[in-house]
């Protein structure tokens, strides 16, 4: 199986996002057009784009930014309680159509303030039983007619989509990212997911949630293609191991100044948010290379652990990865268009099959 190497948009209303170059119009259609550009003409496949409630519509950014380029795959995250489960299937087979098959989609299931946008926040369980009946509406409306389906929290009646999504081969629809790391996220990443995404955890930590999700979709009998899994982490990438260090031990200094702590904002609560901060006391570098220091000055989700060194170094690591079954890799550093071509320079040449 190859490997795919996406890159991450931030997509964020406020400039300076985990220290990104603060210009005017950060955010705007030719600035974000001119990281997709550059992801195309580096190697990149696409990037993804994040997520949360006041960012702007990733579905909009994902369609404007398609429309620009051709062959820059958008991996859209999206929540649940945003969207009803036929309207987002439209939407995606719409934008999938039109594009050619160049739709990823990144289903997130973590609390976001929903009350800001008319939902509930309801306990984990209910969040994960809902996502479930979600995915399976999308997945049966993109590859039947006349779908009828009533859950617990969706249902449709006799629905079909006219359009269907862009099928090419064995793929039908598009891909279905997933993260989450508490047993009832796993629970629904072992039978409805196409791609398990983890952030930068040490390689056993990784290992043992891949044998268990493997086990998690056995007993549960998993209907669909086996599982894939996916690793999202900061990579940070200097000419020299040296340079690398010095420059991941100043960011994290600046960071540390600036006072923020890993409880300034709501995802310290998600499971994988926990288990990547608890790493900073195993120490400050696990395995070759994974530097945990950012989480305790602030750093979170990707940024908060990094994987740092020369290009050598890093593709070193992630090649340990991809010996344990990782195929699907979303990279960032900042400034991000910078590290766009420097990354996709250096980097992604020593990944390639």
């Amino acid at each position: 199986m190859s490997s795919e190497h996406l890159w991450y948009i931030p997509n964020q209303a406020r400039p300076g996002h985990r220290g990104d170059d603060v210009v005017e119009g950060h955010n705007s259609l030719e600035t974000l057009t001119a990281q997709a550009e550059a992801l195309e003409a580096h190697g990149w496949g696409g990037a993804l784009l994040g997520t949360s409630w006041g960012r702007p519509d990733t579905f909009t950014v994902a369609t404007a930014l398609a429309a620009r380029t051709t062959r820059f795959k958008p991996l859209i995250a999206i929540r649940p309680g945003y969207w009803r489960p036929a309207n987002f299937a439209s939407a995606a087979a719409t934008l999938d159509h039109l594009t050619q098959g160049r739709v990823l989609v990144n289903i997130v299931s973590g609390q976001d303030g929903q009350a800001a946008y008319g939902d509930t926040e309801g306990a984990q369980a209910d969040r994960y039983t809902r996502t479930k009946e979600f995915i399976q509406i999308a997945r049966r409306l993109w590859t039947e007619d006349h779908v009828t389906y009533d859950g617990e929290y969706f249902s449709v009646q006799d629905a079909s989509l006219e359009l269907k999504p862009f099928a090419d081969g064995e793929r039908r629809h598009p891909r279905l990212y997933f993260g989450g790391a508490s047993e009832a996220a796993e629970r629904v990443a072992a039978t409805e997911a196409d791609v398990q995404l983890f952030w930068g955890e040490p390689l056993d930590g990784v290992a043992e949630r891949i044998d268990r999700l493997k086990k998690l979709s056995e007993e549960l009998g998993r209907e669909h293609a086996p599982l894939e899994f996916g690793l999202r982490v900061t990579t940070l990438v200097r000419d020299t191991t040296e340079e690398a260090w010095a420059d991941a031990e100043a960011k994290v200094a600046q960071m540390a100044a600036a006072g923020k702590t890993p409880t300034d904002h709501d995802w310290h609560k998600a499971t994988g948010q926990r288990r990547l901060l608890d790493l900073a006391a195993r120490g400050d570098v696990l395995d070759d290379n994974l530097y945990t220091a950012p989480g305790r000055a602030g750093g979170g989700g990707a940024g908060t652990t990094w994987l740092v060194g020369s290009a050598e170094d890093v593709a070193k690591s992630l090649r340990k990865y991809e010996a344990l079954g990782v195929s699907h890799f979303v990279l960032s550093d900042t400034p991000y268009l910078p590290e766009i071509k420097r990354q996709g320079s250096q980097l992604l040449p020593l990944l390639r099959d």
